[in-house]
């Protein structure tokens, strides 16, 4: 009995003794984990510039001031100890950490406000379709999607608040940009000039012309970016320099910011592949489809809204019937606001040309809408990853995934009614690996903008990419301007295979059944992150090789 009674209390005093470790390392974790949120709403206040005359500053005597409170910055977040955080604290972690290193490229290397002309766009008229606009853009862009006309009083003088930043934002442009990056020099013009194409547009809105003060704003807004225009054709016969940032900056770059584990060399071989696995397959599936029906485009208004009706009811079942994903009630609203207008034939880039064949391939794309839906309307529970992430960072998921599942979708058996469409996949494949090739060379300044708009012309199958030169420009143009967003697609889509490939032996080993519904869910539950550490919360296990 008395031995008894003493093991009984050795066990009680050892279980109270786990109890107080356990509880000592709770609320570490809680600790270091509410100082990471502390901080990460110091460093968003942080990075949004002060601002010059009313718009932000971005001249060097400004980041100069500034530097040592970044440095400030950076070191309480190395001094954070992640080693008691969990899994998805440690991704928050991740997630700033290289928005931190996002800050110190752009000061150091990519410097838009300095070589990039079209950093200082201000109007945007269309949503993207990832959660923030691509390419680098100032703090202080107007989204006029955002607004309805004509405009209620408190909307009016909104946008008038907001339209005050362009002239002295256009007068600041004049002094920031002394870089000598000619190709973005020159196609930046065109970025500027749009702007005042849109602010023409403003004034034909409903209302706008009843209102002299916001028609007097307009005005001004014209006259000064077309004198930046002209500024910046006058200056542009002294640019001579290269715009890629070289493999060394690029490396660094996809490794520290997009948290992309290849480096430039490992994503030509990437996209190389890529670019002959479409090709292939592509060929492999006419093949197999040589006794059907060739497909045909809609030419009429009528038959192409008959075919996107057809293609968003198919779509949608397919996903809910076949259950591959956790159908939300606002995922068919998402989708219909974007199924798109008949276009004349003559008029249609490579998109529009698959989307008048059948469009269920970039509805598959248009995936974007649904995460972007979910933002929202279901924001992320943390914190920091419920805006999104700063310079892009996520797009090597959000743009990934996108295409991951044009495919996924495919394998899936979504065009088991008409397997010609199977080839529409492999065409966008195949575009996106051209074009993304032709990115990664530009980079490296072994070619120029044109001659890396060949390879994704010329490579791109049945010469869809040669119809309509405007968006061949547009994304070569974007991807010079973003290190690696030309590339996101591929080196994305390779990650969510990745981690769906290890996702699936996981459930394998463990005797469980694998369901790309679970898989899908539980990506889109951690959201827009890249998939690099993205499926380390997923899998519990690193991903990648270098996270």
């Amino acid at each position: 009995m008395k031995y008894s009674n003493s093991f009984s209390r050795l066990l009680l005093i050892l279980m109270f003794l786990c109890i107080g470790v356990l509880g000592i390392s709770q609320q570490k974790q809680t600790n270091n984990y509410t100082s990471l949120v502390s901080l990460f709403k110091d460093w968003r206040a942080f990075e949004k510039p002060p601002l010059l005359k009313g718009a932000p500053d971005y001249t060097a005597v400004s980041f100069n001031k500034r530097l040592a409170a970044f440095k400030a910055l950076q070191s309480r977040l190395n001094n954070i100890d992640t080693s008691s955080l969990l899994i998805e604290q440690k991704v928050d972690w991740m997630l700033v950490w290289a928005e931190m290193n996002g800050y110190d490229f752009n000061h150091r290397v990519l410097k838009p406000w300095n070589r990039d002309p079209a950093f200082y766009k201000t109007i945007f008229t269309e949503r993207s379709d990832v959660p923030a606009h691509e390419g680098p853009t100032h703090h202080a862009i107007i989204d006029l999607w955002k607004y309805t006309f004509p405009l209620s009083d408190a909307d009016k003088n909104n946008l008038i608040n907001q339209l005050k930043v362009i002239i002295p934002l256009n007068e600041q442009a004049k002094l920031n940009l002394t870089g000598n990056a000619k190709e973005l020099w020159i196609a930046g013009i065109n970025d500027i000039q749009s702007q005042n194409d849109d602010l023409k547009e403003l004034l034909e809105k409903p209302g706008v012309k009843q209102d002299a003060s916001l028609q007097n704003i307009i005005n001004q807004s014209i006259a000064s970016t077309e004198k930046l225009v002209k500024w910046l054709e006058a200056a542009s016969y002294k640019k001579t320099g290269p715009s890629g940032i070289g493999k060394e900056n690029y490396n660094w770059y996809a490794k520290n910011v997009h948290l992309v584990p290849y480096t430039w060399d490992d994503q030509v071989v990437l996209l190389k592949r890529e670019l002959s696995r479409a090709w292939t397959s592509l060929k492999l599936e006419e093949h197999r489809n040589r006794n059907l029906p060739m497909l045909t485009e809609s030419n009429t208004v009528l038959d192409y809204d008959s075919l996107k009706e057809r293609s968003v009811k198919s779509y949608l079942q397919f996903l809910d019937q076949q259950q591959l994903l956790t159908m939300k009630n606002y995922y068919e609203p998402a989708l219909r606001a974007h199924v798109g207008a008949f276009v004349p034939k003559e008029k249609r880039n490579f998109f529009l040309i698959t989307m008048h064949y059948d469009p269920r391939p970039l509805y598959s794309h248009f995936y974007h809408w649904f995460e972007l839906a979910q933002m929202d309307l279901e924001p992320h529970a943390s914190e920091i990853r419920r805006t999104p992430l700063l310079y892009n960072i996520f797009d090597s998921r959000n743009e990934g995934m996108a295409t991951a599942v044009e495919e996924i979708f495919m394998n899936a058996g979504l065009y088991d009614d008409n397997p010609r469409v199977r080839e529409i996949v492999y065409i966008l494949i195949a575009q996106r690996a051209a074009r993304g090739l032709g990115s990664l060379y530009a980079h490296a300044n072994e070619m120029t903008m044109e001659e890396a708009g060949k390879i994704h012309s010329e490579y791109t199958p049945r010469g869809w990419m040669k119809t309509e030169k405007e968006l061949l420009k547009f994304e070569q143009h974007l991807y010079m301007r973003l290190p690696g967003y030309g590339t996101s697609y591929i080196t994305g889509k390779a990650l969510i295979d990745d981690a769906m490939a290890e996702y699936a032996r996981e459930m394998e080993l463990s005797g469980k059944t694998f369901s790309i519904k679970n898989f899908l869910d539980r990506m889109n539950q951690i959201g827009s992150v890249p998939p690099s550490i993205g499926a380390m919360e997923l899998t519990r296990s690193k991903i990648g090789g270098i996270y």
